[in-house]
């Protein structure tokens, strides 16, 4: 074996990856991300022919791409260190920033551009710098046997039905997508079902449908994946419904692909097909795929950090007390949630943020967010090392709703109400001889 090569323990569906710390530089992850940082041009470009909010002008163009190419360079650690939790929450992040400064070099608004736009790319790196570069493994002081881990599996999926049944009570509602909000003002939960509807189908679930295929249980497999569809109707949310599509998606590709590889194109390819949809048509459903994935679930995270820079540009800071506990002890000028407040201020909707527009812009500032970044960048990295010894693949596909989270909501919200701690915790004691099969039975 060639000195520095990467140890690994062989299992027909995973390749476990224990040294070294950075992963052996690949051209071709190279090539990929100066293609995804065009396509996101691009799809802005488009974007902006149909959304009020996005504004595109020939004038700006050359500073745009100035600003974008140069930040672009970050990228390189991407095709650099192994892959890992913080490799995929970080690429979805880097793009959203990445989105951010095209919209922040056309922007309507009138708040300091160039420092949020040099704001935003420093809180990027920072972020980056310990998402991807701590992910050394923490030592098991407590590890689940085989037999209990498999029970805490079954639970998952018992607990998934439970949930489901309790929270149909309270309210179920089939309606196709273009009806959802309609209804979804209606939805009421007491705070442990609420609590269980956004942990369930976003961590456990995944990590159930992941584990099984690494113990060839194929049957309980599918059975989690079918029990995806269950949320719909009790959260009447885009996520809810494309959840079970998305991480087979996630799966099939990591047959295909190394997890890098497969973590980017999970992103580019979908991006591409808009772009290509929408120069196709522009109605029907060619141009609904393009509305869902290019506009909402791609443009509309980086809009909102323009939106937040705005808001908070003349407004008093959060200061952190948009996080309950917080709120408790600190007097906070806000009493309605920020999506909220957006909604009211702006008209586009209900308006969540991810961390870099939350515990950064809105808590401490554009000065300060990068250290917010930096704290937010750390966290993540738990994550990383609680998982380290697991296989690539696994992680990428126990955490495949993760970085549809991270794009939208808080940390703290990401962490807790949708179950990243409790998917860390697991990670951590779960028993890394499940992935050992081939070896136990020589």
């Amino acid at each position: 074996m060639a000195t520095g090569s990467p140890i690994t323990m062989s299992n027909p569906a995973y390749t476990v990856e224990t040294t070294p710390p950075y992963a052996p530089y690949r051209a071709g992850l190279l090539a990929l991300i100066p293609l995804h940082v065009v396509v996101c041009c691009v799809s802005l470009v488009k974007v902006a022919n149909y959304q009020v909010y996005i504004l595109y002008d020939p004038k700006h163009l050359s500073y745009a791409i100035v600003v974008t190419a140069a930040f672009s360079v970050a990228a390189i650690l991407f095709a650099t260190v192994r892959f890992s939790l913080g490799y995929f929450v970080g690429f979805y992040l880097y793009s959203m920033i990445l989105g951010f400064l095209w919209i922040n070099s056309f922007s309507k608004f009138n708040y300091n551009l160039r420092l949020a736009a040099l704001s935003a790319a420093v809180s990027a790196i920072t972020f980056l710098l310990p998402a991807l570069l701590i992910n050394a493994p923490a030592k098991q002081v407590f590890i689940l046997s085989h037999q209990k881990f498999l029970r805490l599996l079954d639970l998952i999926l018992l607990v998934t039905v439970g949930t489901f049944a309790a929270a149909s009570i309270y309210h179920f509602k089939l309606v196709w997508l273009d009806r959802m909000y309609e209804f979804r003002e209606q939805l009421q939960y007491p705070a442990v079902i609420r609590y269980l509807i956004g942990i369930v189908p976003n961590s456990l679930l995944p990590l159930a449908f992941a584990s099984y295929l690494a113990l060839r249980s194929y049957r309980k497999a599918a059975i989690a994946i079918l029990l995806f569809p269950l949320f719909y109707p009790i959260t009447l949310g885009k996520l809810a419904f494309f959840s079970p599509g998305w991480v087979v998606a996630m799966w099939a590709a990591s047959r295909v692909f190394e997890a890098r590889t497969a973590a980017i194109l999970s992103l580019l390819l979908p991006i591409t097909i808009g772009v290509i949809f929408v120069g196709i048509t522009t109605s029907g459903p060619l141009f609904t795929y393009f509305d869902m994935v290019n506009v909402r679930m791609v443009t509309i995270p980086s809009s909102a950090l323009d939106i937040y820079n705005d808001f908070f540009a003349s407004h008093p800071l959060t200061h952190f007390c948009q996080i309950s506990i917080v709120k408790t002890f600190l007097t906070c000028p806000y009493q309605q949630p920020l999506a909220v407040i957006m909604r009211e201020e702006y008209g586009w909707g209900n308006l969540n943020a991810s961390l870099f527009a939350t515990e950064g812009i809105a808590s401490v500032g554009l000065y300060l967010a990068p250290v917010a970044a930096l704290a937010c960048g750390l966290i993540v990295a738990i994550g990383n090392k609680a998982s380290a010894g697991l296989p690539p693949d696994f992680v990428l596909i126990s955490s495949s709703i993760l970085p549809q989270i991270f794009l939208n909501v808080p940390l703290t919200v990401a962490m807790l109400t949708h179950g990243t701690a409790l998917l860390f915790l697991i990670w951590y004691i779960m028993p890394r001889s499940i992935f050992d099969r081939d070896l136990d039975a020589r």
